[in-house]
């Protein structure tokens, strides 16, 4: 799925916009403009994958930008791995048809961990459930709700059940530019063999060593590289030294 490690630019769309939250809070957002015109930005900088997230639809439990998605998906010419609102393998699959490359699943995945198998069966290593912790304990519906579970023994369970990839969310530190902590991704990372993506409190190019050194095969950035806090281009370089 990564043939080498990836820094890969974040797209969340909200109302139509690309916007940043803090902490995963509606209300907190900042605002970066039009989707695909971001997308292009980061394809047009060296991104080899570009993170989309619908979160309309994350938080209100179908698909809310969908014009948006479609549009990045139809003209950029890298992998596109979408989530947010995706709650049946019927949804799933539609799009994996239509071309995007993965499809993330948070929600869907722990109220219906069979939807995992039911999609990789058809198409595999397309699925990469989300799992978003907020004080050690998985969120869902937006990072509004809690679920009792443990990050690590979930991502070995969904592993088991066809995973393609674990993406790791830490909300605690999301969009807070105070950088990661490395130990709750290593602990994702330790409980699997299949690849491990980090998101959250990317701050600086050593937190982007920091993760690659923890072991996950690709980090998803947002805020830092909205924000100009470096370059996508220097930080690529920077972790192939």
């Amino acid at each position: 799925m990564f043939s080498e490690f990836e820094v890969i630019p974040a797209v969340d769309v909200q109302d139509g916009q690309v916007v940043q939250l803090v902490g995963g809070e509606r209300g907190t957002e900042r605002t970066y403009g039009d989707p695909t015109v971001a997308a292009e930005r980061w394809v047009d900088a060296g991104a080899s994958t570009l993170h989309l997230v619908d979160l309309d639809g994350a938080f209100e439990g179908n698909r809310q930008n969908a014009d948006a998605i479609e549009s990045i998906v139809s003209s950029v010419g890298v992998d596109v791995q979408l989530g947010g609102g995706i709650r049946t393998a019927e949804d799933a699959i539609e799009l994996l048809n239509r071309g995007v490359d993965r499809v993330i699943l948070g929600t869907a995945a722990v109220e219906n961990p069979e939807i995992v198998a039911t999609i990789s069966n058809e198409h595999p290593e397309t699925v990469m459930v989300s799992l978003d912790a907020k004080a050690g304990e998985v969120v869902v519906s937006g990072w509004t709700e809690g679920t009792g579970l443990d990050p690590a023994t979930a991502a070995a369970r969904f592993e088991a059940l066809g995973a393609g990839a674990i993406l790791f969310t830490d909300v605690d530190v999301e969009g807070r530019l105070e950088g990661i902590r490395a130990g709750p991704v290593e602990q994702i990372v330790d409980s699997v063999d299949i690849p491990v993506v980090a998101s959250g409190g990317v701050a600086s190019i050593d937190d982007v060593r920091a993760l690659k050194k923890a072991g996950v095969a690709a980090v998803v950035v947002g805020t830092a590289l909205y924000e100009g806090a470096f370059t996508l281009e220097n930080a690529m370089n920077a972790v192939r030294e």
